[in-house]
């Protein structure tokens, strides 16, 4: 196991809290830590990938960048999990809705992420793995949910290695399939909490949609992400209770 500081994360164990929000966007994560988190501190930038560590309603929680797709998020999840000692990572991001019954701004918690990516190939398995979400963060999210009234589902997400896939007809095959929507780093981080013996889960708020001429603007998903992010917030806390 390599030692800490890694190349990626210049902490040390017991600068992250045990449950850590990882957005894909760097600036998502100080956005987090500056209007959500009270005596929020730096306690990453490698590569610009901003971590943070404050309190939420009291309870410690944490905040680090994912990256954009699978391989960022299997890099950095993985050492969250087994160098640093966290405990929970919960996902927040975006996704383009495939159900029609999807709209814009609805929260969708993954239940599952099936995917096109070969991550799991290193596990040498005669078939695949599913990767799935912690039941516990689940409910509780999902619980949460509904008490604060947000219209959500829970389902299949589909994690994505290929922004312009250049089949034009791939969203529409895993649509069929029941898939909720499609996004790019759910899987890997299911596939390593798993392997680290940890838990983990995505929510995602929908931007816009694969099959209407529907998107939220820049400005917009900054005003309507902030229902997610407390959504995991509130989960976080609940497991520190």
């Amino acid at each position: 196991m390599p030692a800490y500081p890694t190349p990626h994360i210049k902490a040390v164990p017991g600068d992250f809290a045990k449950t850590v929000l990882m957005p894909g966007d760097p600036l998502r994560s100080r956005f987090i830590a500056e209007n959500f988190l009270e005596e929020a501190v730096l306690v990453n930038d490698v590569r610009g990938i901003q971590g943070y560590t404050g309190k939420w309603k009291g309870h410690p929680v944490s905040v680090m960048a994912s990256g954009m797709g699978m391989p960022s998020m299997g890099i950095y999840s993985f050492e969250l999990f087994s160098i640093f000692d966290v405990e929970n990572i919960i996902r927040v991001g975006s996704a383009g809705g495939m159900s029609e019954s999807l709209q814009l701004r609805d929260i969708v918690l993954g239940m599952g992420a099936s995917t096109d990516s070969n991550f799991a190939g290193q596990f040498g398995l005669n078939g695949q793995l599913a990767p799935l979400a912690d039941y516990t963060l689940l409910s509780t999210a999902e619980r949460i949910c509904r008490e604060k009234g947000l219209r959500h589902q829970v389902g299949n997400l589909f994690s994505s290695d290929t922004f312009y896939n250049a089949d034009p007809d791939v969203n529409r095959k895993w649509a069929n399939l029941g898939v909720l929507a499609v996004e790019m780093e759910s899987a890997a981080l299911y596939w390593n909490a798993a392997r680290c013996g940890k838990r983990a889960l995505t929510i995602c708020t929908i931007s816009d949609h694969v099959f209407r001429a529907e998107a939220l603007s820049s400005d917009e998903r900054q005003t309507s992400f902030t229902e997610m992010m407390e959504v995991a917030l509130d989960t976080a806390a609940a497991l520190d209770e």
